[in-house]
């Protein structure tokens, strides 16, 4: 049992024999760093169930406490909040496990626990990706390397929009006006390639429909007999025929894309361990519409279609299938989530990470999964996040003014490396070494950025802002990390057991920081937010440039105080870089 359980047994304890009163919860959090203290008990919310002054509530708790809780050693009580000092040895001890763990703050999945399926990036294979996708790359992935540090098994899965009249816009396009050209001909990445005549399709699209105009349609009937338009409706038409010669076409442009989608995600640092496309799963769930319908869960209107009535839960009316027999995103998404259960028994629960805009969608598919039937649909999750705006506005794939990942990345890099060089801390790297590092710190910048910010927030990106050395940023955390790198070789060998008689302030601060780790990963992974590591990583490299600026560490006359202060300083890396990891961002040996 750790300290804070020991503690909060204890006041219900003490609350019971003193008053006679059962608490249900005790409020514990850090005491305020001016006043003396390590843990607080909140005493106003008791008062619901003991009655009296809280000054005097808090001194015979903490008499109790400090008689019944060996690491319990002074107490103060200053306006309802009762000050709780502990013991250095506690600390000490928690230094002791921290040394000894194979890999702090993780958790082993339990052997009979099911498993999550984290889908993220789902992108469309028209066009490559872009900052809305880095967000949504950066928090799915994190959130499943959360999830499995807390002890969860996880599959890492997306699902591919392979198909449509989105795409067959630009196979179209590519086929009118590319003149056989390929990534190979032209230096492309093959996303790029297809991205580049999704935008042309718009741009001629468009001259179309002022013909028509000009030649006297009203606009909306202009846009839907635009030659091109119905060229591309036939094409879809036919790739759902299974015609020889557009399969052949979608099947080249796709493989151009996925080995261009496959080196972002390479570059961004993010992986999955299965992938689902479209193309296979969109005539999925037609059986399962049938099922809800021999169960009452579905009704047949008198056109054919298939609904849901959920206004009795205060939603809507929703189809699940057409009048013509053909499925909705709705059916597909039903379908989908099943077949992924049937591929992996195991799953337990499922989260998907998607933009705000589909809230409503996904409260809709999660409500139907459950009157099916399926109890894991009680443990699905929309990890539902805002948009990213630029300092420049939004983003328009058709218009072509999309930030591009790829772009992004270079950008980030270039940038870190600008700033690196006028810093002058790069003597004795290698050009290679160099531009390594650019690369690391420019993802790392553009990761801690993003994560570090609540997932249900919009954000404003600005990319000068996010590398910047000091402040809340990924290089700040980078170059601590880096600076306890150079401390541990100058000092050499630290596998030596030391013991010191007492604790300084400074490093009692850093040994209860390290303390919650643990607990962090845990809260991160209960809310699905990478924030709550970000913000916790952020905190203790403060909380170690301030032990670092008032201690001395490698210039302590006493040689156990000197080992142990390096010994801590190694404890508070390996916390940072494993904080990092969790969301993606690699931390440099030297910068």
């Amino acid at each position: 049992m750790d300290i804070q359980e020991r503690i909060i047994a204890k006041v219900r304890e003490a609350v019971k024999e003193i008053y006679g009163a059962v608490l249900e919860s005790v409020e514990l959090q850090p005491t305020r760093k001016d006043f003396e203290g390590d843990v607080t008990v909140v005493v106003f919310p008791m008062l619901r169930v003991v009655k009296g002054n809280p000054q005097i509530i808090g001194e015979q708790i903490g008499a109790y406490l400090q008689d019944g809780v060996d690491d319990v050693v002074k107490y103060n009580v200053v306006k309802g909040f009762l000050n709780l000092v502990i013991s250095d040895a506690h600390y000490l001890d928690v230094f002791s496990r921290i040394r000894n763990s194979r890999n702090y703050g993780f958790r082993v999945p339990e052997p009979d626990a099911g498993a999550v399926m984290v889908e993220y990036s789902s992108p469309n294979t028209n066009k490559p990706l872009h900052l809305g996708h880095i967000r949504n790359n950066l928090l799915g992935y994190s959130v499943a390397e959360i999830l499995k540090a807390s002890g969860k098994k996880v599959y890492k899965t997306q699902i591919i929009n392979d198909r449509g009249i989105h795409i067959c816009k630009s196979m179209l396009a590519w086929q009118k006006f590319g003149n056989g050209e390929t990534p190979e001909t032209t230096g492309l990445k093959g996303d790029h390639l297809a991205g580049k005549y999704y935008v042309i399709f718009d741009k001629e699209y468009k001259k179309e429909i002022k013909a028509l105009e000009d030649s006297g349609m009203p606009e909306k009937e202009a846009a839907g007999k635009a030659p091109l338009l119905l060229e591309a409706q036939e094409m879809l038409r036919k790739w759902e025929a299974g015609d020889e010669e557009v399969i052949s076409l979608w099947e080249k442009m796709n493989r151009w894309v996925y080995d261009g989608f496959e080196k972002t995600y390479s570059d961004l640092g993010v992986d999955f361990d299965s992938y689902y496309y479209e193309s296979n799963t969109y005539l999925l769930g037609k059986d399962i519409v049938e099922e809800g319908l021999e169960k009452g869960v579905f009704y047949r209107k008198e056109d054919g279609s298939v609904w849901i009535d959920l206004t009795g839960e205060g939603l809507d009316e929703k189809i699940v299938l057409r009048a013509d027999g053909t499925a909705v995103y709705m059916t597909q998404d039903m379908g989908t989530a099943v077949q992924r259960v049937k591929d992996h028994p195991d799953i337990g629960g499922m989260v998907y990470t998607v933009g705000n805009e589909q809230d409503y969608h996904f409260k809709v598919l999660f409500l139907i999964l459950q009157k099916l039937g399926y109890d894991w649909a009680k443990r699905l999750y929309h990890l539902s996040y805002g948009m990213v705006d630029l300092p420049g506005g939004k983003m328009k794939s058709r218009e072509g003014t999309v930030v591009d990942a790829d772009d992004l990345i270079a950008e980030m890099t270039g940038t870190a490396g600008e700033i690196s060089r006028e810093l002058g801390k790069l003597d004795g790297y290698t050009e290679d070494e160099k531009q390594q590092l650019y690369k690391v710190i420019g993802l790392g910048a553009l990761k801690y950025y993003i994560l570090k910010v609540d997932p249900k927030k919009r954000i404003l990106f600005n990319p000068e802002e996010s590398v910047d050395f000091a402040g809340n940023t990924g290089p700040f955390i980078q170059y601590t990390y880096a600076r306890i790198q150079s401390i541990l070789r100058k000092a050499g060998d630290t596998a030596a057991e030391v013991k010191v008689p007492g604790l300084h302030g400074k490093e009692k601060e850093l040994l209860k920081s390290l303390e919650t780790y643990p607990e962090i990963i845990q809260t991160a992974a209960e809310n699905y937010s990478p924030a709550v590591v970000a913000n916790y990583v952020y905190d203790l490299v403060k909380e170690f440039n301030s032990f670092y600026q008032n201690v001395s560490i490698l210039g302590a006359e006493d040689e156990n105080i000197r080992a142990f202060r390096v010994q801590l300083s190694e404890e508070v890396g390996k916390v940072i870089a494993s904080g990092c990891r969790l969301l993606g961002i690699d931390v440099p040996e030297r910068m």
